[in-house]
């Protein structure tokens, strides 16, 4: 018996796709049919009102050695549901006989759906934190061989660390986390904090479980008196247990305040998404452990339209046809989509614009150089402060 898993090959060799789209791939070879295609990839209607564009890194891998053109927007670009006029924003595009890439629409839409789902929720999370500490804990909810990409996409998106050592490596980071209640369970409370003071290595901060047995305030006044260099106090109580959550957190806070440990900060985790982070925040908290909320995120449900052949727009109905152009105003953010076209000055408040589609596939081969995760991150939070602020 195996693992219920794809592996690259398979990805690679087309043997993910849809049978129609290899059905239809056969039809066009045997009748030595070939026309240049140019296909885009939209969202009609995604969940949120802006969106992280991300998993272009895997549909560059794919393409590339293959006779096609590939633009897309950087990878990272938060972009709104639709354009000012309301034509949804093409994130990316691909240019050449449609034989090149018939068979990889699926995994493409996979790379790019996914990872913009979790990447978006991250962004959400983190900009629902503000400077506190976000870590993605979501991996133990997915199957294990997405573990990287998980991981990936939240820390692209935002978060500050990821829990799983794969994921963690994957981006040239360090895994992060605290302490298990399996290790509360098997050693007793005290002498957990104890043996993780003493044997876990210098760097990893100190955060101590304080919910397993008893009161939480009681549990994290121990702890700062018996760990001298206590980061945070970690509370993870089950909503059976919870009460008012927002109410613990004040609780303990005050109780560690008036005691002079107000350099120990509250770290929480258990069912988090955005809108309990906020509240959270504002009661005290100071670190969050998110899980479901981002490895299960809503996908970004891309399509794929060809939207001109042989140069002449053409598309389905209910897409627009034409190869597009993207612009996003660099002054205040807005984006525009047009036809051949070429803007210069955004009409909204005459800034400049920057044309988004850049290429990264001519001809099958890369174009410069893929920047790095820390790169990526970096550009989303920067949109999120100078395009989106707190909702």
């Amino acid at each position: 018996m195996k693992f219920h898993m794809a592996n690259e090959d398979d990805i690679r060799n087309g043997r993910t796709t849809d049978v129609y789209f290899v059905r239809t791939k056969e039809i066009l070879e045997r009748n030595k049919i070939k026309k240049k295609v140019y296909a885009e990839f939209t969202v009609a209607n995604p969940p949120y009102d802006w969106v992280v564009f991300a998993g272009l890194d895997e549909v560059i891998e794919l393409l590339k050695g293959k006779n096609v053109n590939l633009y897309a927007l950087p990878e990272g670009t938060i972009f709104p549901r639709r354009d000012e006029n309301g034509i949804p924003i093409p994130v990316m595009a691909i240019e050449g006989d449609y034989k090149e890439f018939a068979v990889y629409e699926t995994p493409m839409l996979g790379f790019i759906c996914q990872a913009s789902g979790i990447a978006t929720k991250a962004a959400r999370i983190k900009q629902a934190a503000g400077d506190y500490v976000v870590l993605s804990f979501g991996v133990r909810r997915m199957h294990p061989a997405i573990a990287p990409l998980i991981d990936r996409a939240s820390y692209i998106g935002g978060c500050d660390g990821v829990s799983s050592i794969i994921g963690a490596e994957h981006i040239g980071k360090k895994p992060s986390g605290t302490m298990p209640h399996a290790l509360i369970l098997t050693l007793g409370e005290e002498e957990a904090w104890k043996k993780f003071d003493e044997f876990v290595e210098e760097g990893v901060p100190r955060i101590a479980l304080i919910d397993t047995f008893g009161d939480e305030k009681f549990e994290s006044i121990k702890a700062a008196q018996i760990l001298k260099d206590l980061v945070a106090v970690r509370l993870d109580t089950p909503s059976s247990r919870r009460g008012n959550f927002e109410d613990i957190i004040r609780e303990v806070r005050w109780e560690l305040d008036i005691r002079g440990y107000k350099d120990v900060g509250i770290f929480v985790s258990g069912g988090l998404d955005e809108d309990s982070v906020r509240r959270l925040r504002n009661a005290g908290a100071t670190g969050f452990g998110v899980g479901t909320s981002l490895s299960n995120a809503k996908t970004i449900d891309y399509a794929m339209d060809i939207v001109e052949i042989e140069g002449k727009p053409m598309a389905k109905k209910g897409k627009f046809s034409g190869a597009k152009k993207v612009y996003r105003c660099k002054n205040c953010g807005r984006f525009f989509v047009s036809y051949k076209e070429h803007m210069d000055t955004c009409p909204v408040c005459g800034g400049k614009l920057e044309n988004m589609l850049k290429p990264y596939l001519i001809d099958g081969e890369p174009v410069g150089e893929y920047p790095s995760v820390d790169d990526i991150r970096n550009y989303v939070l920067w949109q999120l402060k100078e395009f989106y602020g707190e909702e």
